[in-house]
């Protein structure tokens, strides 16, 4: 089958190899998709370039976690039923060397999720990682309807679906954008006050924009960056839901003033999320895509071939949405 892996670690263009390895054996459990597309994430290239050491100690690794196509086999166990359906998968690269960057993938049934007829696969390569973050980081504390979310970043690849969640939910939503393109993004998927968190001090504008009532929650892109201004707009008992601090990668905690605001600070991955809040995650995902309910953000749908080019797009950043590359 046609793959896409790495042997050692290093830059996208040293390391990432394009050619022919076996196509997997179903096993016991599992499926064997017919991979359609496969999403890359910021994790994905960050476990490339080393932040996982001993990812390679098993040999060479097929990246992604994130990707879509259709069931082509079934594991003893799995209902043969299954053969044809649409799917998105998602921890295709967890735990495991193996992940969706191939034309064919064999994974753990419970991972292989149906995909509405209504819904393409470029959109289901989005699901895994960005859509179930944004549901962990908004319901993880209960229910928001009537409560005030603030979600920093909010024409990102997470920040984006955050917005959807929470307003759908019945929450007033505050975003935050760094330009008017950004800001439109936001409102147009739910937003109902966007503020600039390049201005110095935009804590205080979004204070005075909110009628000087702080928020409830805070979905947060750049924990240690962002946490001076989010500490003067959260309430007493306010929640911080957190999946990422890339500019501050050590933040340093004022022990004191967060003790005092009686604060729940969470930290959010997908891998590590219980199980319960993944099927939840999963029931409320197909839901929505059966309705178009969901609004998707896709910056990039490259060709297999510009592996390294996708890799190096989610390394320089600067644009909101999902990168993937089309297999098939």
């Amino acid at each position: 089958m046609r793959a896409a892996w790495f042997e050692t670690f290093g830059s996208a263009a040293a390391v990432i190899k394009i050619g022919e390895l076996p196509k997997p054996e179903v096993s016991a459990g599992e499926v064997l998709v017919r991979m359609k597309t496969t999403g890359v994430n910021p994790s994905d290239v960050k476990k490339r370039a080393g932040s996982a050491p001993n990812l390679l100690d098993d040999g060479l690794v097929i990246p992604h976690s994130d990707g879509a196509g259709v069931i082509e086999a079934v594991g003893d166990g799995v209902p043969a039923q299954r053969i044809g359906e649409r799917v998105w998968v998602y921890q295709a690269q967890f735990a495991r060397n193996f992940g969706s960057a191939a034309e064919y993938l064999a994974i753990n049934a419970s991972r292989a999720v149906n995909l509405p007829a209504n819904a393409s696969f470029e959109q289901g390569a989005c699901l895994g990682i960005p859509v179930m973050t944004a549901h962990r980081c908004v319901f993880a504390d209960g229910p928001v309807e009537g409560q005030t979310l603030l979600v920093t970043g909010g024409a990102g690849r997470v920040g984006y679906y955050a917005i959807q969640w929470a307003k759908q939910a019945g929450a007033k939503v505050i975003a935050t954008a760094s330009n008017d393109d950004d800001k439109t993004v936001c409102e147009k998927v739910g937003a109902d006050l966007v503020v600039n968190h390049r201005e110095q001090n935009w804590s205080e504008t979004l204070l005075s924009l909110n009628d000087g009532q702080k928020v409830d929650r805070v979905i947060d892109v750049e924990f240690g960056a962002n946490l001076t201004e989010v500490l003067k707009l959260i309430r007493v008992s306010g929640a911080i839901v957190t999946y990422s601090s890339t500019q501050v990668t050590q933040p340093q905690l004022p022990f004191g003033q967060m003790m005092y605001l009686d604060l729940m600070i969470r930290l959010v991955i997908v891998y590590a999320m219980p199980e319960a809040a993944k099927q939840a995650a999963i029931a409320d995902i197909y839901d929505k895509l059966a309705n178009d309910k969901l609004q998707h953000r896709i910056a990039h749908v490259l060709d297999f071939d510009d592996m390294v080019k996708a890799h190096e797009l989610i390394e320089q950043g600067g644009f909101g949405g999902c990168v993937m590359l089309r297999i098939d």
